[in-house]
């Protein structure tokens, strides 16, 4: 269905139409689809949302304003419950649709009964933090934002490239990078999703800018990369909140793209040579700066899932409903 509120008009996945709500929200370059199948195995008393954030899908290429952090985007998912008349919603976030949950919980706890985290990004962003405390490496957040996207691969996805040809081509990321080198049925419905993404300064990546300092980008003002920027994004005291629903935090242990030596950040691709002139800057901790701020947090629990990359819902979809189904009854 399409949900207009006063920010933009937004294309929500729905099933049934009674029971607890639960809201899906998805990760970057993807769509809501990606929680198809996640959503048709809900146990009865439960009813799936799941939304397309600005950009994505069918909602509303409304601009992004990268200064705001994730807000635009958590924004929007609030407007949407509120719009509904939405009440103890389930949320459900996956990569950085975890950090837009996140801020959701950060802005508006009271509306929020539980909170899973599938493979999140880290509460401090991501690229340009150490340590698990999430320190800037640098005071302009160098090494994170839209440069650090790869050129070929925001082409082919501006293309709709379709193709395996390349490494960087849509079809190859996804099989490499969103699950583990596996198969997965129905790749081609998962890949056109992908390619639903909007391409350009205000959406993927979004607008780049310099830094003087190694590896010489720094985040622009738009766009989703810059969004989830440190110097934009960071949830400090999320321990702070009242009430604080419980977290189910699922996460797979083979995950390149969330990870404590993240195949996605240029810091740790500097340390492998990949990127030249690297001055010895350190991997961002992602998975151990998330379990810092949800120990501060309090109720959380973390589920990881061995052989299994960064879409635990697809590449173990039964284990992983299974937690879930758990998490929603206990909550």
């Amino acid at each position: 269905m399409k949900v207009t509120t006063p920010r933009l008009t937004q294309h929500v996945l729905t099933g049934r139409d009674a029971g607890e709500p639960v809201l899906f929200v998805h990760g970057n370059v993807s769509s809501a689809a990606f929680w198809r199948d996640s959503m048709a195995a809900l146990p009865e008393g439960y009813r799936p949302l799941a939304v397309d954030l600005r950009g994505f899908g069918e909602t509303d290429p409304e601009p992004v304003d990268a200064t705001r952090g994730l807000r635009d985007y958590s924004d929007d998912v609030l407007e949407l419950i509120q719009e509904l008349g939405l009440e103890g919603v389930h949320l459900v976030g996956w990569s950085m649709g975890g950090g837009v949950v996140l801020q959701a919980l950060r802005d508006r706890p009271a509306a929020v009964r539980s909170v899973t985290l599938v493979n999140p990004i880290s509460p401090y962003g991501f690229g340009g933090t150490e340590g698990a405390d999430g320190r800037l490496t640098h005071p302009d957040g160098a090494g994170s934002g839209a440069g650090a996207a790869n050129p070929d691969f925001v082409a082919r996805l501006k293309a709709g490239d379709m193709s395996d040809e390349s490494p960087t081509s849509p079809r190859n990321v996804f099989r490499s990078a969103y699950v583990n080198n596996r198969e997965v049925p129905d790749e081609d419905f998962y890949l056109r999703s992908m390619l639903t993404t909007r391409v350009g300064e205000t959406h993927y990546p979004g607008d780049g800018a310099t830094s003087a300092a190694w590896p010489g980008i720094a985040p622009g003002k738009l766009g989703v990369l810059n969004a989830i920027a440190p110097t934009h994004f960071r949830l400090d005291d999320l321990h702070e909140i009242d009430p604080k629903p419980p977290i189910l935090w699922i996460r797979g242990a083979d995950d390149v793209i969330v990870s404590d030596t993240s195949l996605f950040d240029l810091a740790h691709l500097g340390a492998l040579g990949v990127v030249p002139g690297s001055p010895g800057t350190p991997a961002q901790p992602m998975v151990a700066q998330t379990r810092a701020v949800l120990e501060r947090y309090g109720p959380y629990r973390e589920a990881v899932l061995q052989d299994c990359g960064h879409s635990p819902h697809l590449e173990h979809p039964e284990e992983f409903q299974r937690l879930l189904a758990g998490h929603l009854r206990e909550a």
